[in-house]
This record gives structure tokens, C-alpha cells and sequence, in this order.
């Protein structure tokens, strides 16, 4: 949420796609698998904020990377914000918040290399990953789906005192 509160473009236009593909109807399963903007802004997040730091493998037998040799029975961290940060693979915009990468793909996003891994991999990629998908477009759906000018505030005294945090949620009066 707060990516989409930094760059409005991107807000607006994934609102315009709910709009597009729901009007006054309720989200359905259907629908969600078809929104492409929210998907690609979805991917974008999860390389930028992936959801753990590195995934652990361990090696079968001896491997050669670059001029290092490692052993059978070796065990690697592949630490996952170098790898979706490495402007190798993402480009000169790697740093920046570009969910347009990923409108053709996850392969041609990073290059044709196995390199985006917001749920792990192989024999170790999240069996619930289908499902948090869905349950987050689910989510940002609804949220888009309040007006764009409305805004969140809280007034809770001693433990928050923010205004308008987020340009996104309805505006809700605690008293």
C-alpha cells in the first residue's frame, strides 16, 4: 500500500483495472486471475520486499561458480535482496519501483534467468503460494475499490497520531 501511495500513476491505473473488470460487481475468481496490472505491481512488491531474506540449499555434489569449487554437501544461502536488486539482471532501474518489468512475464522480467524467487523454489517453493496470490489481489481490490480521495486517519491518543497516512483507505472517524 505504501508503494502505491508513492507512485499515484500506478494507483490509478490499478484502480482503473478493477474498475474495468468488476464495475459495481463483487470481485470472483475469474476476474482476479485476469488483472494484469495488479499482478505485475504484486510481482514488483515481492521483489522489492520479498517475503524471507534468502532461501537454504544444500549441494549433491561438487559445483563449479565462477573460479570457486564447492564441495558436495556444501550449503549455500542465496540471499534474495541482492538477487532482485542486481541491476544485471533487473536493469539500470532495479532500485526503483517499476511493475512495468513484469508485463511480459516473470522470465522476460529478469532477463530469461531464473532470478525472482518470492516464494522460494524448486522442491522448496510455498505450496500456499497460488493462494496468497489470489487473497492478495482479493485484498488490494477491495481497498482500490474505496474512493481515490478519500483518506485514513487515526486520532488514537498515546499510541498513533498520523494523518492522512495513505490516500487509499475509506475515511474512518475514531471517537
Amino acid at each position: 500500500m505504501i508503494l502505491l501511495c508513492q507512485h499515484t500513476n500506478w494507483q490509478d491505473r490499478a484502480r482503473a483495472e478493477v474498475l474495468e473488470m468488476f464495475g459495481d460487481r463483487k470481485p470472483d475468481i475469474d476476474g482476479l486471475n485476469r488483472l494484469k496490472t495488479i499482478n505485475m505491481i504484486l510481482h514488483e512488491v515481492h521483489r522489492f520486499y520479498p517475503l524471507g531474506v534468502g532461501m537454504w540449499r544444500m549441494l549433491h555434489e561438487e559445483t563449479k561458480v565462477g573460479n570457486f569449487t564447492l564441495p558436495s554437501r556444501s550449503h549455500l544461502l542465496l540471499h534474495l535482496m541482492l538477487l532482485h536488486y542486481n541491476a544485471e539482471i533487473w536493469g539500470d532501474d532495479a532500485n526503483e519501483f517499476n511493475p512495468e518489468r513484469f508485463a511480459e512475464g516473470v522470465s522476460n522480467a529478469t532477463k530469461k534467468q531464473a532470478s525472482f524467487f518470492p516464494f522460494g523454489g524448486g522442491a522448496h517453493i510455498c505450496i500456499g503460494q497460488t493462494f496468497a496470490m489470489l487473497e492478495a489481489k482479493l485484498a488490494l481490490v477491495m481497498i482500490l475499490d474505496a474512493s481515490p480521495s478519500s483518506f485514513h486517519r487515526h486520532t488514537t491518543c498515546s499510541t498513533c497520531h498520523s494523518r492522512h497516512a495513505t490516500a487509499v483507505w475509506r475515511s474512518i472517524d475514531i471517537q
